[in-house]
């Protein structure tokens, strides 16, 4: 399961506390749970938010950058902090097939996080056509709207039911 933080919950004194937590009530295993940051929670107070990581991780959380490529990108964040996975940030994807400059920062960061242990998400995958140049830059996981859009709580169970159907 994959949550983003804003950067306010991020700072919160409680996070650790409230994954714990959560962690908890749902009975969920640590290693099941991966936390989305964006590069802005590294800008201010930088030592407070990679010991907070830091925490985190060590409870067994993964840690994803989210958004990677926009902002403020600094490669020194990938040097502090082991993520777990780098999410490419879906604008770059959404130019992919008419921007060269674009499926080369894909490649790049796809062979940069492979050279460092780091998985790589390409975000925002919505046409086939998009899917394919992804596969091309090399990257192994895909999320977006050709896979499904956004829905409701209460229907999240009726389509865990239905893909169990389709498996059994």
């Amino acid at each position: 399961m994959a949550v983003n933080l804003s950067p306010r919950q991020f700072k919160s004194q409680t996070l650790a506390h409230t994954v714990v937590s959560a962690l908890s009530d749902a009975g969920l295993t640590a290693s099941r749970l991966e936390l989305e940051i964006t590069e802005s929670v590294l800008l201010t107070d930088n030592d407070t938010a990679l010991a907070t990581l830091h925490h985190i991780r060590s409870l067994g959380v993964r840690i994803a950058m989210d958004d990677f490529g926009t902002g403020y990108s600094s490669l020194s964040y990938l040097r502090l902090f082991p993520f777990d996975k780098i999410k490419i940030d879906q604008s770059f994807i959404r130019e992919l097939g008419s921007s060269k400059d674009c499926a080369a920062i894909v490649k790049a960061v796809v062979d940069l996080g492979a050279s460092l242990g780091i998985t790589t998400t390409a975000e925002g995958v919505e046409t086939s056509d998009q899917l394919n140049r992804v596969r091309e830059q090399g990257c192994g996981e895909i999320q977006g709207y050709l896979f499904g859009k956004p829905v409701p709580l209460s229907s999240v169970y009726e389509l865990i039911k239905q893909q169990l159907r389709r498996t059994a």
